[in-house]
């Protein structure tokens, strides 16, 4: 079963405007199928960067990828041969001089926009970056909110059999990962270290950073930390989410949030199998909120700016989105039926005037809770933000 991706018309389309579009984002969350299912109303050729043959073709790439110049290009893990960029920069210019502008080359990466933005610098202009999240909850049946939420939205771990399947996908997946793929990208880190580090952001779902604590914990430095996090946030498996500086004349938090960034590795990590184990589970609610903040930033435009935001009084919202045209959103997470926000809620909107507030909640009516605040349901308000 393959269920179709909302990305994939965004693809088409920057395709259509740019010479290079990269899709960015973790392993085995679509992006190869994906770009087959594009490739199939192309004349396409596809390599594998990591599959030794397909790389051996590109030794003398310029040659080799200047006959295939009236096809679209897949190249697939992209991140492992950044020296590649160069060389599609001159394909790119010698092909915009023949007239062709657009729909060259379709880079698949499995690292973020940052870390691959510092190998493609030099197609600044030439290239579109978007990022495929897991599935996401406009993506999926509404019946199937939990089991999403439970699974998470890597497809091979939501799509299994059963619950005990998927946590078997997971469980090795997370194994690959720390085993092979990180020790691929550099610097030998130990593998039992990384994954204390990941399981102990787990158990700190949503929290804010405490990387001396953390440090204490592993028996290494803050330094060690920092190296560590930033590598898997690169992985874009681990989100900080930082706090918003407003001139508000107000102590403000400054450390970030963390999220382990799929709820379903979150729950792999954790040894929760089913929603039984996960309702009961002392972390219920900071996988909730891990999941609506993942959910909604997925259906969102890169230009909009997500934060939270804290003061040391207990002023608190826990997702703030900075919309175009000045429009700032306040939205407040609860999981359970009772939409009743916490006084440290209305503090804050007192605070920074939000155009509009809103509590995700988990039933299905949408009614004002007081003068500009909303509550909605997950789903609700990821069709509000997608259409914007």
């Amino acid at each position: 079963m393959m269920i179709p991706r909302r990305l994939t018309q965004t693809i088409i389309d920057r395709l259509e405007q740019f010479p290079a579009v990269a899709v960015l984002g973790p392993r085995q969350v679509g992006k190869t199928t994906l770009a087959q299912k594009i490739a199939e109303k192309h004349k396409s050729l596809y390599l594998d960067l990591e599959n030794r043959s397909d790389l051996q073709k590109l030794e003398n790439a310029q040659s080799y990828l200047a006959t295939h110049e009236d096809k679209l290009v897949i190249l697939d893990e992209v991140q492992r041969v950044p020296e590649l960029f160069q060389t599609l920069r001159g394909l790119i210019d010698q092909g915009i001089r023949k007239g062709r502008k657009s729909g060259r080359f379709l880079l698949l990466g499995s690292a973020s926009m940052d870390l691959l933005k510092q190998s493609g610098e030099s197609l600044a202009g030439r290239i579109a970056y978007e990022e495929l999240f897991p599935l996401d909850i406009l993506e999926i049946k509404a019946r199937e909110n939990e089991e999403l939420w439970l699974r998470g939205g890597f497809p091979k771990s939501f799509l299994s059999t059963s619950d005990k399947a998927s946590a078997i996908w997971r469980e090795n997946f997370i194994r690959t990962y720390l085993e092979r793929d990180i020790p691929q990208l550099g610097p030998r880190i130990p593998t039992e270290t990384l994954r204390r580090l990941w399981t102990m952001l787990a158990h700190n779902q949503g929290q804010l950073l405490n990387a001396a604590q953390l440090a204490k914990s592993l028996s290494v430095d803050c330094k060690t930390i920092a190296r560590y996090l930033d590598l898997m946030v690169d992985l874009l498996l681990v989100r900080r989410l930082t706090p918003l500086h407003a001139n508000v004349r107000k102590r403000l938090v400054k450390s970030p949030k963390v999220f382990v960034r799929d709820s379903g590795l979150l729950h792999a990590l954790l040894a929760i199998e089913n929603l039984d184990g996960l309702n009961g589970h002392p972390i219920v609610g900071s996988s909730w909120e891990g999941f609506v903040v993942e959910n909604l930033l997925s259906v969102l435009p890169w230009s909009v700016k997500s934060s939270f935001y804290r003061t040391f009084t207990g002023a608190e919202i826990d997702l703030v989105l900075e919309l175009s045209g000045g429009e700032r959103w306040a939205i407040e997470i609860k999981r359970g039926l009772v939409p009743k926000p916490e006084k440290g809620f209305y503090h804050a909107c007192e605070d920074l005037q939000p155009t509009r507030a809103f509590v995700v909640y988990c039933g299905d009516e949408r009614y004002p809770i007081a003068e500009n605040i909303e509550a909605i349901n997950l789903r609700e308000l990821a069709s509000l933000l997608a259409a914007i």
